[in-house]
């Protein structure tokens, strides 16, 4: 699938909000979750986190399906590989992605060496 740079432009914009990645976050972590379930996440009103999930459904990075009365919504990461391969060739990704792990595993022991200094 080939997005066009308007395409990319609404994913871009989409994404440059916090409050939308924190919702794109809580719906990996819970996928299927309903417009409720994802709203008693955060201390905006049910609105104005409907207002956040529209823009990321036209963006394509959420999907929903009606299930009954209720509808659920899903992380659509088609978007975001297809921006990853836009930009990134195979040996980048390999490098960026073991960079990318080496960070989380010194920023982790970091912590823990925090922890232990404090409880010492």
């Amino acid at each position: 699938m080939k997005l066009f740079d308007d395409d990319m432009d609404d994913v871009f914009h989409a994404l440059s909000a916090p409050v939308r990645r924190k919702i794109l976050d809580a719906l990996r972590e819970a996928p299927g979750s309903t417009v409720g379930a994802v709203s008693a996440c955060f201390p905006i009103s049910r609105m104005a986190v409907q207002k956040h999930l529209a823009r990321l459904e036209r963006a394509n990075l959420v999907l929903s399906e009606r299930v009954g009365r209720e509808r659920r919504l899903y992380v659509n990461v088609v978007p975001l590989e297809a921006i990853a391969q836009r930009w990134m060739d195979r040996c980048t990704r390999r490098t960026a992605s073991g960079l990318l792990d080496l960070k989380r595993t010194a920023e982790a022991d970091h912590m823990e060496e925090q922890d232990e200094a404090r409880t010492a």
